[in-house]
This record gives structure tokens, C-alpha cells and sequence, in this order.
């Protein structure tokens, strides 16, 4: 890349370059310690002798703006002054949508502490040491080879062949879902999917029902398409389905591991969520986002392997069984919802990037994930009955566990008198990062309790921290300090 220099004319060739020069040091364009091109080759850029340049780099050394050492190359050295204060900013035609924009919400957008905690129970994080880097690294190497074949071309707007028989293989198997490859369109990750349904269904004031308590990022990006979203309480056996009022264009569920409370949707919930859709129209998303980790009972069926009238999408997603920084998801879309979603995804990226998807083609193709899941799983079983240990005996006075089967966070809800965002500040200080359940209610009263994600935090780690929670929750219900001296 060449240095950004403009010559006027013919005159003072020299002293143009140093004030251009100079101008971006002090403007801070160049930064402090940067590396100027040599004379020589600025000089053929410019088009001027090297002698020129030469001179306007002196000239920069004597007033001390670069630092020349020998045989090495110049160095910007940036003076201390700051940069100027930039120009008023213009009025906006578009001031009151971008107004509108700096008041929506971005929730889970990882507002942590300043530093994070010893024992940490983050819902969504996985631990990186249990993902097979030599595995992938050889994937990655396989991809990097059939990415120059196709160098300098765009890829298929719904995702490489491979993946996508990749895809549709692995739902088949592990979810039962009735599906071919033709159905699959990668995504980048389960947001865009999600996104690229809402711009295809939605118009300024559609209804779409989500789930309360429910997963905010799905409400807040509806939302902002322009939806009126109304959330629609869950029971024991999931979304209360009498509740979706007509006129309903969407509804999004997670009906495997209800986020964020985690029961299960019963079969005959099921159903009947497919038969209300049928009746009003409506497309029904279903947010399968870590089905993959199952510790109980028979599979529960999906509800796309139920639908017989081609009303869901399935929506899933390799962040949560892998790492989340891939940025790969997939939708499996009902046939009338094919080619109106390549347009969309056409405008909105083109294509997802092809090196990952051939890499993770391979990883599916090679047996790598169901063996990763398989070792994962076995891994979160551990972790999981610790936590049920805790719950089901030194905790159970405080805090009682919502049933599920699936996935790798839990809910707790809190018993009466409990003080859960004081109990959050206080194992702070313990180094135990706890989190709220209240976040994730939008329509109704907010059940206080805790979500406890144990993705990332081993099983020896979960019996010291919530020991240390215990303590605390001792102490605050009166067994030592009172609670309101402890604030």
C-alpha cells in the first residue's frame, strides 16, 4: 500500500512532501513508532529524485518528527500535542432514525466486569482446551487447498455443496429432521439466520410471537425490523400456545431447551404450537441452538420432523458444540421459503466466507464432531451433576432448579426473600461471576433466580464456588453478619 502523498506542480517538490508529512504525524494519521517507506522507493512512487525525499526526511529529523537509524529505515516520532478537534459534524437527514438506533438494547453483548472471575458460570461459553486443534488444523489446511482452486471467484450464495450435505446428514442423524441439502442455507451464525427470516416475512408492524421469559436478542432484532413482538408465556410444558393471538406472522421458540429456563416443550405442546401456526399462517422459527448435549431420556422430536405442511424453519448453529468466534450457522428452510430467502441473503452479504465452510465440511465429513460432542457431552454430564448435587441439597433452601434435559446452562429460580442481585455482588467479591435470570423478561413479572452456564468452568471448580456461595447465602439470611450490614 502505497504512503498517501499528493504532488501539486512541479515547485518546491521537497518541501510539499514534508508538509504532508509532517501534517499526518501531527494529525496522528501516522502513528508514533511507524515506519516510513525508504527514500528510494517513496521517490519512484512520487515520481520525484530521491533526493527530494531525502530532504524532506531531514527536515523532519531536525524539527524531531522521525527518528532515522541506520540501516534499519525513519520512524514516525509523534509529538505530544493532540490531535485538533474535529469539524462540527453536519445535520443529518437521517438524524432521527440513527436516534432511534442508539435506543435499542444489544443484550448478551457481554457487559462483563472489568476482570473476570476465578470461577466463572457465563452461560454460552464453551472451554476452549476441549476443542480438537489438531483436527481442525488439518481441516483448515485441506480448506486453505480447495480454497486456491477457486481463487478470486465468489462462492454459492447458500453455502458450498459439501457443507451442506454435511448438514443435511448430520441433522438427519442426530436430530431426525427431513431434510436434502437443497433445503440447507449457511448462515453466519444463528443472529444472521435469524435476521435473514425477519427480513424475509416481516414488514413494518407484523406481529411476532417469542417466548417470556425468551432469548432478547431474537425479540430485540425483530423489533427492529419494524415487528410488534409479543411475548407469550411459557409452563412446565413450554410456550402456552392459546395464548398466540391471530394476526401472527412469526413465532420463535426453542422448544428443545427453552432458553433461558430449559424445560423441555412437551410432544403434545408441540403439536399443538404446529396446528395454531397452520391455522394463521404463521412460519414458526425453531432455535435449536445446543440440542447436541442431551443427558436423559429418549431424543424429544424436532419440530420440523413433525411438520407436515412445511411451516418450520430449523434454525441451528456450530457456535455452542464448537467455538462461537467461527461464525457459522445454518437454516433448513421449508420449500416455500427457498428462493426468496437466496435473494435475501444474495443483497445482504452475498455469500458466507468459503474457507471455514470447506474446513467444516471436512471436520462433519471426517467424523470429527460427533466425536467431539460425544467427548463434550460426557464432559458436561460431570459438570451437570455437580450442579444438581448442590441443588438438590446444601442450596435447595435458596434456590430450586427448572427440569432439563439438555444443553449446558441451567435456571435456578430463587425461593422468597432471597436477594439475588445482592447475592450477585456479593460472589463477585468471592470471585464467583454469577448472572440474573431477570434480563431475559421483557412482557411479564420477572421470576428472580440465576443462570448458571457450566460450559466453561470444570467440575472440581463448581463444588469450591458454590461452596463459597452457600457461605454467603448463609451469612446474608442472619446465620452471621445481617444482610444490611453486609451492603
Amino acid at each position: 500500500m502505497e504512503l498517501h502523498i499528493v504532488m501539486d506542480g512541479e515547485r518546491d517538490l521537497a518541501g510539499q512532501v514534508y508538509r504532508q508529512l509532517a501534517a499526518a504525524i501531527r494529525a496522528g494519521r501516522l502513528g508514533d513508532g511507524q515506519q516510513l517507506p525508504p527514500s528510494r522507493l517513496l521517490a519512484e512512487q512520487l515520481g520525484v529524485s530521491r533526493k527530494t525525499v531525502t530532504q524532506a526526511y531531514l527536515r523532519l529529523a531536525r524539527e524531531q518528527l522521525l527518528d532515522g537509524r541506520v540501516g534499519v529505515g525513519s520512524f514516525v516520532r509523534a509529538p505530544p500535542a493532540t490531535r485538533p478537534a474535529p469539524p462540527p459534524a453536519a445535520e443529518l437527514a437521517s438524524a432521527a432514525v440513527l436516534r432511534k438506533w442508539a435506543g435499542v438494547a444489544t443484550p448478551l453483548r457481554r457487559d462483563l466486569p472489568p476482570a473476570r472471575s476465578r470461577y466463572e458460570f457465563l452461560g454460552g461459553s464453551t472451554t476452549p482446551a476441549h476443542f480438537p486443534q489438531d483436527a481442525w488444523r488439518r481441516c483448515v489446511l485441506h480448506a486453505l487447498r480447495q480454497d486456491a482452486l477457486t481463487r478470486g471467484r465468489y462462492g454459492p450464495t447458500e453455502g458450498l455443496p459439501a457443507l451442506r450435505e454435511a448438514i443435511a446428514g448430520h441433522v438427519a442423524f442426530s436430530r431426525g429432521l427431513s431434510c436434502t441439502a437443497a433445503q440447507v442455507l449457511v448462515t453466519n451464525g444463528t443472529q444472521q439466520a435469524l435476521d435473514l427470516l425477519g427480513r424475509l416475512l416481516l414488514e413494518p408492524g407484523s406481529v411476532v410471537a417469542v417466548e417470556e421469559p425468551g432469548y432478547p436478542m431474537a425479540r430485540q432484532l425483530f423489533a427492529s425490523q419494524g415487528a410488534r413482538v409479543l411475548g407469550v408465556p411459557v409452563d412446565a410444558d413450554g410456550m402456552l400456545v392459546e395464548r398466540i393471538p391471530d394476526g401472527v406472522s412469526l413465532i420463535y421458540v426453542t422448544p428443545t431447551h427453552q432458553f433461558p429456563l430449559g424445560m423441555p416443550m412437551s410432544l403434545a405442546r408441540r403439536h399443538a404450537l404446529l396446528e395454531r401456526a397452520r391455522r394463521i399462517g404463521a412460519i414458526v422459527v425453531e432455535d435449536d441452538y445446543d440440542s447436541a448435549f442431551r443427558y436423559e431420556g429418549r431424543p424429544d422430536d424436532a419440530l420440523q420432523s413433525l411438520d407436515r405442511h412445511g411451516i418450520v424453519a430449523f434454525v441451528g448453529s456450530f457456535s455452542k458444540v464448537l467455538l462461537p468466534e467461527l461464525r457459522l450457522g445454518y437454516v433448513v428452510l421449508p420449500p416455500a421459503l427457498l428462493a426468496p430467502a437466496l435473494t435475501v441473503k444474495h443483497l445482504c452479504d452475498w455469500h458466507s466466507a468459503t474457507m471455514p465452510q470447506h474446513a467444516l465440511a471436512k471436520f462433519i465429513g471426517d467424523g470429527h464432531l460427533l466425536k467431539h460432542i460425544r467427548r463434550c457431552r460426557a464432559i458436561y454430564a460431570a459438570r451437570r451433576a455437580r450442579l444438581r448435587h448442590w441443588f438438590a441439597g446444601p442450596l435447595a433452601a435458596w434456590f430450586t432448579l427448572v427440569p432439563a434435559t439438555a444443553g449446558f446452562h441451567v435456571a435456578a429460580l430463587a425461593a422468597e426473600g432471597v436477594d439475588v442481585e445482592l447475592l450477585i455482588r456479593l460472589a463477585r467479591r468471592a470471585d464467583v461471576g454469577l448472572y440474573p435470570l431477570m434480563p431475559f423478561y421483557h412482557d411479564g413479572p420477572a421470576r428472580p433466580g440465576l443462570v448458571f452456564g457450566y460450559g466453561a468452568i470444570d467440575a472440581i471448580d463448581i463444588d469450591a464456588a458454590l461452596g463459597r456461595v452457600r457461605a454467603i447465602l448463609r451469612q446474608m439470611q442472619g446465620a452471621g453478619t445481617p444482610p444490611a450490614a453486609i451492603k
